[in-house]
């Protein structure tokens, strides 16, 4: 039974790879996909890399190995182009936290405010938005706003605590969360170090205070895997999302990476949307040209100028 699975996997990739050139088609993928996608992908990174290379690429057919929100970004940037996704299902705690009618009316009762908003929202957020923003570059726009702007920060609160401190800016915050983020036990993390005293905790900002607080660095995928690969330390337990792992072992093999625990005894360390698309998903998609993101032209062009700020500031 294994063998044939091992085959099947094999006869999948091969036709990936040739449905990819038919279509002239670039797969991208997010450091969160199952590794079998990130090592098919034509480039793998966190959302603001995504972007870019969605906004630069000459491919003709764009597959999303991501959640919705980060394939209505490729759209929205690439609106005469085809854009796939796996599973039209993979959503994002964060974007369905923050309806567009009610952040509609969170920025309509405080109108004297900036609205700079997380990449983890719908198209509608975006086009409601000033300006868009990620982990990666949430701290360099934010020291660029006057700083007698007043800033609504949404939807994750746990990262706009994090960059309040950071920028010392005052900022009202929506009440959003990551699930996965939100999971990981401090106990367990504390019993780890522990059991690991020379292992170094690295967390991403959608975490938790009290992790943060632990944590002997905090940033976005990108930068955490960059730090893995410059750091001298051996070891670490790393707080976010584990498929990110599957790329620091391959950048570094020589050194030792272990996923936080989350506070049950689950899976709950991996995003369950992200999980959504499979090998299978990604073959089936291209080969059907379904599913396939689709917007209102209009929505686009209010979306885009956010998404535009956001690529022009950092």
């Amino acid at each position: 039974m294994d063998q044939q699975i091992t085959n099947l996997d094999l006869d999948l990739r091969e036709e990936i790879i040739k449905l990819k050139k038919e279509l002239n088609a670039s797969i991208l993928a997010h450091y969160y996909q199952e590794s079998e996608i990130q090592d098919l992908a034509d480039y793998v990174g966190d959302s603001l890399e995504l972007a870019r290379r969605a906004k630069t690429t000459e491919a003709d057919v764009i597959v999303f190995a991501g959640v919705h929100f980060m394939a209505e970004t490729a759209k929205i940037l690439n609106p005469n182009k085809t854009v796939l996704i796996p599973d039209l299902e993979a959503g994002c705690s964060l974007a369905e936290g923050c309806p567009a009618p009610l952040f509609k009316k969170f920025r309509e009762n405080h109108p004297d405010h900036l609205a700079i908003t997380y990449i983890n929202c719908t198209a509608e957020v975006k086009a409601l938005s000033d300006i868009i923003c990620t982990s990666s570059n949430a701290e360099k726009i934010i020291n660029q706003i006057p700083i007698n702007q007043p800033i609504l920060f949404s939807p994750d609160k746990n990262l706009g605590k994090y960059l309040i401190k950071k920028t010392g800016r005052r900022m009202l915050l929506w009440e959003g969360s990551c699930i996965v983020h939100e999971t990981f036990s401090e106990r367990k993390i504390i019993d780890l170090k522990l059991e690991n005293p020379s292992a170094k905790l690295i967390a991403h900002p959608e975490c938790e205070e009290h992790i943060l607080l632990k944590a002997e660095f905090i940033g976005s995928t990108s930068k955490l895997l960059k730090f893995v690969q410059e750091d001298d330390a051996q070891s670490y337990i790393v707080a976010t999302e584990v498929g990110i792992i599957h790329q620091m072992k391959k950048a570094r093999p020589d050194k030792v990476f272990i996923p936080a625990p989350p506070e049950n005894n689950c899976s709950c360390n991996e995003c369950p949307y992200m999980k959504l698309n499979t090998l299978e998903k990604l073959y089936l998609c291209m080969k059907n040209g379904f599913p396939q993101i689709n917007l209102d032209e209009e929505l686009i062009k209010r979306a885009l100028v956010p998404i535009e700020r956001m690529l022009e500031m950092s």
